[in-house]
Parts: structure tokens; C-alpha cells; sequence
């Protein structure tokens, strides 16, 4: 999907520092999880499932790394 606010609220990945590296929002619309490029805010979004996002967050936070 081509990326717009879509009337969402977005925040930044809290593993974004404040250097302008490798950066990543998120917000969430009607059951999905959106994810865009913070420098490219215009460019496409990856659209989740909430299920599916929780189950990405979980195991990235059990293997310890950023």
C-alpha cells in the first residue's frame, strides 16, 4: 500500500535513535499494525495483522537484539 497518514497516530520504533539511521514508525488502524519508513513517509506501508505483530514483537524481544 502506498503510504499517507491514513488517519493514523504514528510513533517512532523505540529502537530509532536520534542519528536519522535506519528508522521505523507504527501505527495502528482497524485490527492492523502499519509500518513505514520514517524517512520516506510518502513511500509504501507494510500492513500486519495484529495477531501477527504481537507474535513478531514477542519474539524479537525474547532474542534480545534491537
Amino acid at each position: 500500500m502506498e503510504g499517507t497518514d491514513f488517519g493514523v497516530t504514528w510513533r517512532k520504533s523505540t529502537f530509532s535513535g536520534g542519528n536519522g539511521g535506519d528508522c521505523v514508525e507504527v501505527g495502528q488502524q482497524a485490527g492492523r499494525v502499519l509500518v513505514r519508513d520514517t524517512r520516506d513517509r510518502a513511500g509504501t506501508v507494510l500492513a500486519v495483522g495484529a495477531d501477527a505483530w504481537r507474535r513478531f514483537a514477542a519474539t524479537v524481544r525474547q532474542s534480545g537484539r534491537p
